[in-house]
């Protein structure tokens, strides 16, 4: 499958079997959490299905002028394969192996990366290659030490643009029904900035510790309301 962009011939074709991914290690030490935290509330809310892929750190593979190129956002949603997943176990190839992402994202860390580089000649930076290559809709870049979040959505031209957040500081993500914002707190073993998500209806997306602390509440709430009518609930 071919498309051209301009001088640039992209090309979808699956990953050589012999191919060596490189093995560099997650340069965010709060990636792997962030991305667990993300994926979590979506499987818990039901959001996510049998064909579905949140991949994180993961290869999202096309050919630009007949070189292959590899990246690895930290998050993406990409919302149907249509081939089994033992077959995407090891990379991704949009179109060839199902839809496109619509939404990937970046966690910044002290290491200087190629997340605003659109640097179209080989190896093209992340910018060019979600923006002209992918097309993702949804290109979001997070700061986890200051909690700064930016949102870029394609243009009628096709270029990212900076989005504003709405009054509530979220940005609403179409392809998801949901909105993207920011939440401080902890999880796990890390208090700080996290990205979580925000039903049409302002509902936050929970995660599953945050679901149990509810029902033990509500449990709670059952029983002091039965003593108060007199009531022993039964142990």
């Amino acid at each position: 499958m071919v498309a051209t962009t301009a001088n640039l011939e992209i090309t979808w074709e699956l990953l050589p079997d012999d191919f060596k991914l490189p093995d560099d290690p997650v340069d965010n030490i709060n990636q792997p959490s962030l991305a667990a935290a993300l994926t979590e509330a979506l499987e818990l809310a039901g959001q996510i299905g049998e064909r579905t892929l949140t991949p994180t750190n993961y290869g999202i593979c096309a050919t630009l002028n007949q070189k292959l190129v590899i990246k690895a956002p930290d998050w993406a949603f990409i919302p149907e394969i249509r081939v089994p997943r033992e077959d995407v176990i090891r990379s991704y190839t949009p179109q060839l192996q199902g839809e496109f992402p619509v939404i990937v994202m970046e966690f910044l860390s002290e290491t200087e990366g190629t997340e605003y580089s659109s640097k179209p000649t080989y190896p093209p930076g992340k910018w060019f290659f979600y923006e002209q290559v992918l097309e993702v809709p949804n290109y979001a870049i997070f700061q986890p030490s200051t909690g700064v979040l930016e949102l870029y959505g394609l243009d009628e031209s096709g270029r990212y643009e900076l989005r504003e957040p709405d009054g509530n500081q979220r940005y609403f993500i179409p392809q998801l029904h949901l909105f993207l914002g920011l939440w401080q707190g902890t999880r796990g073993n890390r208090t700080g900035y996290w990205l979580r998500w925000w039903n049409e209806a302002g509902e936050l997306l929970l995660w599953g510790s945050e679901l149990v602390e509810r029902e033990r509440l509500r449990a709670e709430r059952l029983v002091a309301q039965l003593r108060a009518a007199g009531i022993e609930p039964e142990a």
